[in-house]
């Protein structure tokens, strides 16, 4: 089965279109499949008999058949009865519909759609879409059309999914789907400063809020129009060349001419002007409001070998660890910004200098695990995630993908190794440049693909880290990255996607080479120079109330009177 964690779905559409070829593959792989043909065998209609013949041809010979079509009413006592273990394929609902025009219809597709809505089986149900068509000129035909219109609504509103067929081509028009067969994602934290018994919160001043001050947009994730959950949903392999949305190219124009007629006593909001701009292409406004629900997601997954040379067995946990329990700066700084944070455990990357740092189906894995976290955040209502990780190895990784992906010199994106205490670990810098040098050499004739590139050099944590970023384009999230795991994944997420860069953002490169490398071949300009380096994801959350601030103003204050005068 191609949805992950399916329970009930609906497939629409209209005369040889593939439909039923199509809900055919959607329980190909599943054990104990029963087929409910609907329509009778049409003695008196030799094409009629010959279509049935071909589809009875079709099916495999493990699958089960029963017939409704003599007796509708067991199509409802077949989905009642169905078991967990089960599989049933009704095809298709125009067939039933026929039967019925003669009884009592509403009532039968009452109690479909109720039985539809308990079932325990895993249920697809086929059906004709007849609404696109002319209206019928004979009194049944319009019976027939106004019965089966009914029908197509009430069982789309009891199932979890429902897919429009069109010329062979799936459309997915409703996805409510439970993923119950995925593991489960980390626990979603919100950190609070541990015990801090000296500081005293600081209290906000209470201001007036202007009247002209803009709420943000609201609304249904799951509806807001994309192309990719059809992608998830299906669940087709991520693949190169996907298209996914891309920012309002209007909205950010917009915004950046209502901040130059702004009441302020200054020039404006300088390098922070950019910040509005992109807040709103990514909101679709030329008024773009703070973000306000904030996730984290912090990825711990180590690189073995080189990679990780000079780093302290144990220390990704232990930050990991600290994090969970509220501790650490970026705990501490997520407190402060009131945002949730999400510990996610990527898988360890092998020492990619003597062969690949994940399996292919790894790194599929990864991806998608990826996607998830993105589309969980979005359906929580997070309009915006910081991407973090504190895996050993990870600048190493990150430098041999910026090697194979941009030509970089590896010994000139590796920043120096400091230990604790701000030493200096020159042997330790040596050995990472070798690993990444002896598995680019090693990598030298392999493919330079999405996927090949992450299973020979990128490992877990950017797999999971290009998955997010995929996942949170298709979802029209934003994403702040600040370091080497979040511009390698944008590098790498170009082929696969190159909108996502676009819903990128980056506060600060703080001074590391392989962020400032990436981040001039993905066209992102860093906001601020402060040279942080407290830990991927702590420079975003650092900078974030600053960016706030940029959109509270841009959103809050009103023209100058003098402008606004002209404007009138």
């Amino acid at each position: 089965m191609s949805v992950e964690g399916w329970r009930t779905i609906l497939v629409l559409g209209g005369i040889r279109s593939g439909k039923s070829e199509f809900a055919e593959s959607l329980v190909a792989d599943e054990a104990n499949v029963r087929y409910v043909a609907t329509s009778t065998l049409g003695e008196d209609d030799p094409e009629w008999a010959e279509r049935i013949s071909a589809h009875r041809h079709r099916r495999p010979e493990a699958w089960t058949t029963e017939e409704v079509g003599a007796d509708p009413t067991r199509l409802t006592e077949l989905v009642s009865a169905a078991g967990p273990d089960e599989t049933l394929l009704v095809d298709d609902l125009g067939g039933w519909v026929s039967a019925l025009l003669t009884g009592e219809a509403t009532t039968a597709i009452v109690d479909l759609a109720g039985a539809l809505g308990d079932c325990r089986a895993q249920v697809v149900v086929v059906s004709p879409e007849v609404g696109l068509s002319l209206v019928p000129t004979t009194d049944l035909g319009r019976a027939f059309a106004d019965t089966i219109g009914i029908a197509n609504q009430a069982v789309a509103a009891a199932c979890d999914a429902v897919v429009l067929v069109v010329a062979g081509q799936p459309t997915w028009l409703k996805n409510t789907v439970a993923k119950p067969r995925e593991e489960p994602l980390p626990e979603v934290l919100t950190p609070t400063v541990a015990e801090p018994p000296t500081v005293v919160e600081p209290t906000p001043k209470v201001v007036e809020t202007p009247a002209n001050g803009v709420e943000p947009a609201t609304g249904d994730a799951l509806t807001a129009p994309t192309m990719a959950l059809p992608m998830v949903a299906t669940g087709l392999v991520i693949q190169p060349g996907m298209d996914l949305p891309m920012p309002d190219e209007h909205a950010g124009p917009s915004a950046s001419t209502r901040l130059a007629t702004l009441d302020v006593a200054g020039a404006g909001l300088g390098a922070l002007e950019r910040v509005v701009t992109f807040a709103a292409a990514t909101q679709g406004t030329g008024s773009p409001v703070p973000w306000r629900s904030v996730r984290v997601l912090l990825l711990q997954g180590d690189h073995d070998g080189g990679a990780a040379a000079g780093t302290t067995p144990g220390e990704s946990a232990r930050r990991a660890d600290l994090a969970r329990a509220g501790e650490g700066a970026l705990a501490r700084l997520a407190a402060e910004a009131g945002a949730s944070l999400q510990v996610v455990e990527a898988p360890t990357a092998a020492p990619m200098e003597l062969g690949p740092a994940l399996a292919a189906d790894a790194v599929e894995s990864a991806l998608r695990q990826g996607w998830r976290l993105a589309e969980q955040a979005a359906d929580s209502g997070v309009d915006i995630i910081v991407l973090a990780a504190c895996g050993a190895g990870t600048e190493a990784a990150a430098a041999a993908v910026l090697a194979a992906t941009a030509g970089a010199e590896p010994a000139a994106v590796l920043g120096r190794v400091i230990a604790p205490g701000g030493r200096v670990n020159d042997t330790a810098w040596m050995l990472r440049c070798a690993a990444v040098r002896d598995a680019v050499h090693r990598t030298r004739h392999s493919s330079r693909g999405a996927k090949e590139v992450l299973a020979e050099l990128g490992g877990g944590d950017i797999a999971v880290a290009t998955g997010v970023l995929l996942g949170a384009t298709a979802r029209r999230t934003p994403v702040l990255i600040d370091g080497p795991v979040g511009v390698a994944a944008g590098l790498v997420s170009r082929d696969l996607a190159g909108q996502a860069r676009h819903w990128c953002l980056l506060p600060d490169h703080g001074g590391h080479p392989a962020v400032k490398l990436a981040a001039d071949v993905l066209g992102l300009e860093p906001l601020l120079n402060l040279r942080l380096d407290l830990g991927e994801g702590a420079t975003a959350l650092a900078a974030l109330p600053l960016l706030r601030a940029a959109l509270t103003l841009g959103a809050g204050l009103p023209a100058h009177p003098t402008l606004a005068s002209d404007s009138a």
